[in-house]
């Protein structure tokens, strides 16, 4: 057995937007892969990464990649449930060079608001073996993501 400490630490955030999009038009950036890869990608110094979206309950989505001779990122994620339009629910793990930092569950939920969609993503981590104690640094990340979501969805792509 390794010497390596062993810990979990456990955090919950709630983070909400209200985009000026409509529902099936957010729906849509989240889940069609053709649309999603627009927005949710890397830093462009990472480069290329690898990126697959299966959108549906059981299906898994894969972004793989990371800074030129820095650490590896990858987040492996299984569908859980999909209302259209409405709820998403995901379980997902990420790992830094194989090395496995966090697990877990998250939830999207889009309510109308007149021509607006607000946006509700809740996110219930285990962070691992002294990784992201507090979900500090998950939570600040989503954050960046909310945001190019938000500018994607509000600008023009179609």
């Amino acid at each position: 057995m390794s010497d390596k400490q062993r810990s979990v630490s456990h955090a919950t955030f709630t983070l909400e937007r209200r985009y000026k999009a409509s529902r099936a038009r957010v729906y849509r950036a989240l889940s069609e892969p053709g649309v999603k890869v627009k927005w949710f990608s890397p830093p462009e110094t990472w480069g290329r990464s690898e990126y697959t979206l299966d959108f549906r309950v059981g299906g898994l989505e894969t972004s793989i990649g990371g800074p030129p001779g820095g650490q590896v990122h990858a987040y492996h994620a299984v569908y859980q449930d999909i209302v259209p339009d409405e709820r998403i629910v995901y379980s997902y793990f990420m790992t830094l060079d194989d090395v496995r930092i966090s697990v877990s569950v998250a939830t999207f939920e889009l309510t109308a608001d007149g021509d607006h969609t607000v946006l509700k993503m809740t996110e219930m981590g285990a962070y691992l073996d002294g990784f992201d104690d507090g979900g500090r640094l998950r939570e600040g990340g989503t954050n960046g993501l909310l945001d190019q979501l938000g500018r994607f969805v509000e600008g023009d792509w179609e």
